[in-house]
């Protein structure tokens, strides 16, 4: 019996030096030649999950609480949970694995419908500039944050996780935008050298941020 495949909306044109199969997903552990940043990385092997309910105050995921203002967010480990408005929370699993999705008719598994990029290491707001009116650098946000709006007239969400000069974002939009949105990023972070990224130096950049 064949095996079923699960694809990435994605493509880079850099080749993935190591990779590893995982959940019927091939995730490149590393690039070629990735550079000394800033990165983009494909996260379209993480899982994330859609909640929708008229009481999240009541609702913790994994134990944790979802925040009570949207645009608020949470950030413990390799979970990192979204308040949207206010029966709405997006929730994402950072690490290699994620536990099992709960037995409750107000979770949906999104994973396989949507792009899920990180952006992040030295001047990449500079490139998000270009491509979104958003303000990344509001004052009175303070890291983490949601936005939610057009980025390359897509509309999107974003979660700043640092918003310092080395910082970066985690970004998600329909799957069908894929291609184009890839392609808008990388030429408009040409000329400051953003490259793709692997898994290895994601999770480093995580690792980091839940030191500090």
């Amino acid at each position: 019996m064949a095996e079923f495949k699960r694809q990435s909306p994605v493509r880079f044109t850099a080749s993935p030096i190591e990779t590893e199969e995982r959940d019927h997903w091939t995730v490149a552990l590393e690039y070629e030649n990735e550079g000394h940043g800033p990165w983009i990385g494909d996260l379209a092997h993480k899982a994330r999950w859609d909640l929708q309910d008229g009481g999240l105050e009541d609702i913790t995921p994994c134990d944790l609480i979802i925040p009570e203002i949207p645009g608020q967010c949470t950030f413990s480990g390799d979970m990192l949970i979204n308040r949207m408005n206010r029966t709405q929370a997006s929730i994402y699993h950072l690490g290699s694995e994620a536990p099992p999705i709960p037995d409750f008719q107000g979770y949906t598994d999104v994973s396989e419908s949507s792009v899920f990029l990180a952006l992040f290491g030295p001047n990449i707001f500079s490139v998000a500039e270009k491509l979104t009116r958003l303000d990344f650098m509001e004052p009175g946000n303070t890291a983490p944050f949601l936005l939610q709006g057009p980025f390359c007239h897509v509309p999107c969400q974003i979660v700043v996780l640092d918003s310092g000069v080395d910082g970066g974002f985690l970004l998600t939009c329909s799957r069908g935008y894929g291609d184009s949105m890839v392609h808008a990023i990388l030429e408009a972070g040409a000329e400051i050298g953003l490259r793709p990224a692997g898994e290895k130096r994601f999770g480093s950049w995580i690792a980091a941020l839940n030191r500090e």
